[in-house]
């Protein structure tokens, strides 16, 4: 008989349909039957001797919530006997766009579970949203769960994960206690996403998910010269593999509409085999040799939100005298989601794990640095930032100034003109703390508000280094060093200026949109623990975004 080895996680859902990801100990018939009569089907596809199936569900009511079941090969495997949660649910986006769009983001959920009852980094977002929406099923909960990055960490493991590693190989040979291959990326995904409110909450509010470089390695793709030396040991090109490989299995089919997956020609290929693990290796092979073959980005609709996921890792171009964010390719796809109908749409999310606006100290502190690396003092300064780019992780957009400067562009491209949204908000996660940045034009700027907000973590700790840098980083004294640092490096005026406006703000939280006709309202939230033992969320501050 099949069981259910990790899953159901609802991932795309839209006014009619949904898709369902499961992963079964055994090949088997997935289904999803939900209360309202609404259901689907699929037979598993096999990676690397493991199987998966997403199902799509269709004839789902717009505007509706109706629990579900999994069945695998017509044996009810989900909800669990004897849960102590509600019933999973499938809430679908209202048909007539006039409803609220609530959407909840962060990044950085480092999942090791507490082997003496203790949490080292304290209560777990995720962890406090299931609390408050199992204990009010009908109540607020998020439409979309946005994940930006460092779902799990492949270079960071706990200590449980370590003594499993340790029983399948030498810990003191390379990677040591980092993953090696595909079988243990799944089992970082099984230690988070086994924890029960986790999966619950997962089964329930639907996600879109984008990696950073823990999903792979810390830094990953900083530099042409980081690339070469990865390159040269013998342990990376499978952990690459396997994490493209993990990544395409477990986040991202379940970012891509239903129409999205019937055109997904390695989709076919990877159901259509009897075992689908060599077609998905070479396709993470030729996405690693020639990035512009795979694209990781996507965009969702929400009614009138509209979400571009950006891959801010993987479409990079790392040669220094073409440094950027995004390959022309990748470049050009954004540009076109982001201007697509833009009568359609009153609010434009820009999801990117690294944020745009920085304090303006580490923003001149990158572009001086990749001034530096690109030469522009010569070859023995060049020597030096490719040095301090991998000690102090100067890769953000501000390490890629062109890049930097096109998202301006686009942004208030974006953002102007009589079919303008009410906002464009730059959603990012990755620094281990929340803020709020405006940015403003020289000359007459967009019409829409605009605003970068940063949340992060989910999951995991503060270093006090963290905190004290970028506490300093927006002082006026840090923006005299960095004028200083922007001088030593050559470097042109950015074409945006931009302030804090809240925070920083520090410990494991989420921060939710709250999207209605033109207006936009923002909520952060921070994970305390109670007396319980369960982890609440309490309000850090509130704000509205529309003019």
């Amino acid at each position: 008989m099949a069981g259910l080895r990790l899953g159901p996680l609802l991932r795309y859902t839209d006014g009619s349909s949904a898709t369902v990801w499961v992963e079964t100990s055994r090949p088997c018939t997935a289904e999803v039957r939900c209360a309202d009569g609404a259901r689907g089907a699929a037979r598993t596809f096999r990676v690397a001797d493991h199987h998966y199936a997403l199902v799509q569900v269709d004839g789902l009511t717009p505007g509706t919530t109706t629990a579900y079941e999994v069945l695998l090969d017509g044996t009810r495997v989900w909800p669990l006997p004897d849960s102590p949660f509600p019933p999973s649910a499938i809430r679908t986006l209202p048909g007539d766009d006039d409803g609220d769009v609530r959407v909840a983001f962060g990044s950085c959920r480092w999942a090791a579970p507490p082997a003496d009852g203790s949490d080292p980094v304290g209560p777990d977002a995720l962890d406090a949203l299931a609390t408050r929406v199992a204990a009010d099923p009908e109540g607020e909960r998020p439409d979309v769960l946005l994940l930006l990055g460092d779902q799990v960490y492949a270079d960071e493991t706990s200590d449980a994960t370590r003594r499993w590693l340790a029983a399948r190989r030498n810990l003191e040979e390379p990677p040591g206690s980092g993953v090696a291959d595909y079988e243990e990326y799944t089992h970082l995904y099984y230690e988070s996403w086994l924890d029960p409110s986790i999966r619950w909450l997962l089964s329930t509010v639907p996600s879109c998910m984008i990696f950073d470089d823990h999903d792979v390695i810390d830094d990953w793709n900083t530099s042409a010269a980081w690339l070469t030396d990865m390159r040269a040991t013998p342990w990376w090109r499978k952990r690459l593999l396997s994490g493209l490989m993990s990544y395409w299995v477990y986040q991202h089919l379940g970012n891509l509409s239903p129409g999205e997956l019937a055109a997904d020609p390695v989709y076919a290929a990877v159901r259509e085999a009897s075992d689908g693990t060599d077609v998905l290796h070479a396709f993470a092979a030729r996405a690693d040799a020639d990035a512009t073959t795979a694209r990781w980005s996507y965009r969702r609709d929400f009614g009138r939100v509209r979400l571009v996921m950006v891959d801010s890792r993987a479409a990079r171009v790392l040669d220094e005298d073409s440094r950027a964010m995004l390959d022309p390719g990748e470049a050009a796809w954004v540009r076109e989601q982001v201007l697509d109908g833009r009568e359609t749409y009153d609010h434009l999310l820009i999801g990117t794990s690294l944020p745009w606006l920085l304090p303006h100290l580490v923003h001149d502190a990158e572009g001086w640095d990749a001034a530096l690396c690109r030469g522009e003092r010569g070859a023995r300064w060049a020597r030096l930032g490719e040095k301090v780019r991998r000690g102090a992780d100067l890769e953000h957009w501000a390490a890629f100034p062109d890049s930097f400067a096109e998202l301006a562009e686009l942004i208030a491209e974006a953002g102007s003109g009589p079919d303008a949204p009410a906002t464009v908000c730059v959603l990012s996660g990755d620094v281990h703390h929340a803020y709020l940045a405006e940015p403003s034009w020289p000359e007459r700027g967009p019409d829409a508000r605009v605003v970068q907000l940063v949340c992060s973590p989910v999951h995991n700790s503060v270093p006090l280094s963290i905190r004290l840098a970028f506490r300093a980083g927006w002082t006026a004294a840090a923006r005299v060093l960095g004028r200083g640092l922007a001088r030593h490096g050559r470097l042109s005026r950015p074409p945006v200026r931009w302030r804090r406006t809240g925070g920083p703000w520090f410990g494991n939280q989420l921060m939710t949109l709250v999207l209605r006709e033109r207006a936009a309202r923002l909520r952060l939230e921070e994970a305390r623990a109670v007396r319980d033992g369960r982890p609440r969320l309490r309000t850090v501050t509130e704000r509205e975004l529309s003019r």
